[in-house]
């Protein structure tokens, strides 16, 4: 009996390991195999083990050259306002129009933080204990609300939890949304392999692949027909924000005015770094392109480094967020006529991969076996036109749950919502007893479709009839 078209095509390919127990699996087992092995580029594997594991690849970061990115800082830092004021008003009328959506990446589960589920799930405000889907899903309404045009919301998911995401969803009735303007859509996976290049599997009947990393997201928009519906929907702009950070500015008129006045492809936010060793990527300028140095990567020298005024001098730091032209996210993913396609670069990264060995015995390594293949989105800087990078407030933008506990946990975070509420009723005139940090001595909570930034907040207080006091278990909504 002949193999299928496709087990030939990996055996000529130097792959054949990938069906070894091909026939003692159970035909619903040699379908599943089939299956997954047809999602892998087998000349990606080739070029990637020829770029990256061959004797003499390089493996480290080039930083020859390597300068401080230029960033527009903010007012409070001595930016001009009129710039800021033109580009809020941009950006307003960029979502009047309804040029803009938002784009989650979403595939992580909640391990980290000792929970079972996806990320999105996690329950993540003080009070109403609202999960971080919820938290994006009424930013993203009140906005749609405040400008006037209801905006598209796509979402990548992974294999391990597309299908408890949508779930999720389609129980909270995706908390008030259109459900035909949000979009799920699975992000690429790519194989293990071995030191030689092998493809490894996790089990006779599965290989070990892995998401392709948030760079990944490009191309999965391009493959689900995410672009396209975009074109259709006249959407030109996509506001990227990362699952685990519950301050986000998920639509931000300001971000995307500077993004369109600029006629920029790509935009990043930065935060100042808070102490030289903050894990954050950093903003550069290599050979007169912007360009991110994983914070793995910069040396520590480089990264306490300080200028004549006694400040960080690379001290832009990435917080993965962007706004992405959705032509150019084209140009990336699609090649065209007469050219080749600007496609992300890989990056391989050492890993223990569970495997099994050649009698199907399973292998739990104690040191690196293999190699994971995955991709950044910030690689898309270089290859942009104007690639702008603005500074914002980390009080505003970012306080990311990561781990259990310490540093970026819920912890933390629940108590950076506490004072951006604080915050708020402060400036709008309310009564609030803070401490030395800014965190109220009471709970409180401030719903987005009450407001979801400071503008909109003192917009919904100015309409209050009687403003409440400010006490224990408030709750805005």
């Amino acid at each position: 009996m002949s193999s299928p078209p496709l087990i030939e095509k990996f055996r000529q390919a130097g792959q054949g390991q990938v069906f070894a127990f091909h026939d003692e699996l159970a035909p619903e087992a040699q379908r599943h195999l089939l299956s997954e092995a047809a999602e892998i580029d087998l000349a990606e594997i080739e070029r990637l083990t020829a770029s990256l594991l061959a004797p003499g690849a390089k493996a480290s970061v080039n930083l020859e050259g390597l300068q401080p990115a230029p960033f527009e800082p903010l007012v409070a830092s001595g930016g001009d306002p009129a710039a800021w004021a033109r580009a809020k008003a941009a950006g307003e009328a960029a979502l009047k129009a309804g040029r803009v959506a938002a784009f989650t990446v979403a595939g992580g589960q909640g391990t980290r933080l000792g929970f079972d589920g996806p990320k999105g799930t996690f329950p993540v405000t003080p009070l109403k204990q609202k999960t971080l889907f919820q938290v994006f899903a009424e930013k993203i309404h009140a906005a749609g609300i405040r400008h006037g045009h209801p905006l598209h919301w796509f979402i990548m998911t992974s294999h391990q939890n597309h299908a408890a995401t949508v779930a999720f969803f389609e129980e909270h009735r995706y908390f008030g949304l259109d459900r035909a303007r949000v979009h799920f859509f699975r992000q690429g996976r790519m194989p293990a392999v071995d030191l030689n290049g092998k493809i490894l599997l996790e089990t006779k009947g599965t290989i070990a692949l892995s998401p392709d990393g948030h760079g990944g997201s490009l191309r999965a928009l391009e493959r689900a027909g995410a672009l396209d519906l975009m074109q259709r929907e006249g959407i030109d702009t996509l506001s990227y924000f990362q699952v685990d950070n519950p301050l986000v500015r998920c639509i931000d008129p300001a971000f995307i005015g500077w993004h369109l006045n600029r006629r920029s492809q790509m935009s990043s936010k930065m935060v100042r770094k808070a102490y030289a060793e903050e894990k954050v990527g950093h903003f550069c300028v290599q050979a007169d392109r912007l360009v991110v140095v994983e914070y793995s990567d910069l040396p520590m020298e480089l990264q306490c480094q300080k200028d004549l005024r006694g400040k960080l001098l690379f001290e832009a730091g990435s917080i993965a967020i962007h706004l992405l032209d959705r032509d150019f996210i084209r140009d990336m993913t699609r090649p065209q006529p007469g050219r080749a396609v600007a496609t992300l670069p890989f990056h391989r990264a050492a890993k223990k991969i569970p495997t099994i060995d050649t009698s199907g015995r399973p292998v739990k390594p104690e040191q690196a076996n293999g190699v994971k293949f995955e991709m950044f989105v910030f690689d898309a800087q270089p290859f942009a036109r104007n690639p702008l990078v603005i500074e914002t407030s980390r009080q505003d933008d970012f306080s990311p749950v990561k781990n259990a506990d310490g540093v970026d946990s819920p912890k933390t975070a629940r108590d950076d919502q506490l004072r951006q509420y604080a915050r708020w009723l402060l400036a709008n005139g309310a009564e609030a007893e803070v401490d030395d940090t800014g965190l109220p001595r009471v709970t409180i909570e401030v719903s987005p479709l009450f407001g979801y930034d400071e503008d909109s907040f003192a917009e919904s207080w100015k309409k209050l009839a009687r403003p409440p006091a400010v006490a224990d278990g408030l709750y805005l909504s």
